[in-house]
């Protein structure tokens, strides 16, 4: 398998699908919003306001990820200069550039996906009020703590990510589609069958 970037609007479920197929394949999963939240700093308050991060901060981040090995990338690029950055990177080092699978979902169930989650307090432990709730409101099943909306899953600050998404993320569809390194992946399905779905489009 090539070295991949997983395309998708927030909440498409691209972490879900990424880091289990990187593992499958022995590649190295990056997620750009794990590196960020622990990047901590003026990285988390771009995210705190679902904002992007300026290219050089992310760009340096997920290089020094990477390292020399094949990688499967979660949250990054997610602008075009993010992109060719990212290609001519790989290329410096004499590796081909990656491609790309686009996880596709409408916003409307991205939405309720978004603001449903709740996260542990101690571990973050993922649940969601409709798809995956607590045995308990409001309570972690593991370790018991309380269970929290993430700041950047609050109603306003979904919006504010769609519309980033769309006016700064989307374009990254042609980007890639014009270097003929894109496959789409209907997302709105249960994760099981778009794990199906991501395994045929890759191969």
């Amino acid at each position: 398998m090539p070295d991949l970037v997983i395309l998708g609007p927030p909440g498409s479920g691209k972490g879900t699908q990424a880091k289990p197929l990187a593992e499958e394949h022995g590649l190295t999963y990056v997620s750009t919003g794990q590196l960020l939240r622990e990047a901590g700093g003026e990285a988390r308050r771009y995210m705190d306001k679902g904002e992007l991060v300026p290219d050089e901060l992310v760009v340096g981040l997920v290089r020094d990820a990477i390292g020399d090995g094949g990688y499967v990338l979660d949250g990054f690029p997610r602008n075009t200069a993010q992109a060719e950055a990212l290609d001519a990177a790989v290329s410096q080092a004499g590796r081909e550039a990656p491609g790309a699978v686009l996880i596709d979902v409408p916003d409307d169930a991205l939405v309720e996906r978004l603001s449903g989650r709740r996260i542990c307090a101690a571990e973050g432990h993922e649940y969601h009020v409709k798809f995956r709730p607590p045995a308990r409101e409001g309570v972690c099943d593991i370790d018991g703590s309380e269970l929290v909306r993430r700041a950047d899953d609050e109603p306003a600050t979904i919006q504010n990510r769609l519309r980033v998404y769309h006016d700064q993320t989307e374009p990254l569809i042609a980007y890639y589609e014009e270097r003929g390194r894109l496959r789409r992946v209907e997302g709105d399905a249960p994760p099981d069958d778009v794990a199906h779905r991501l395994a045929a489009a890759v191969e």
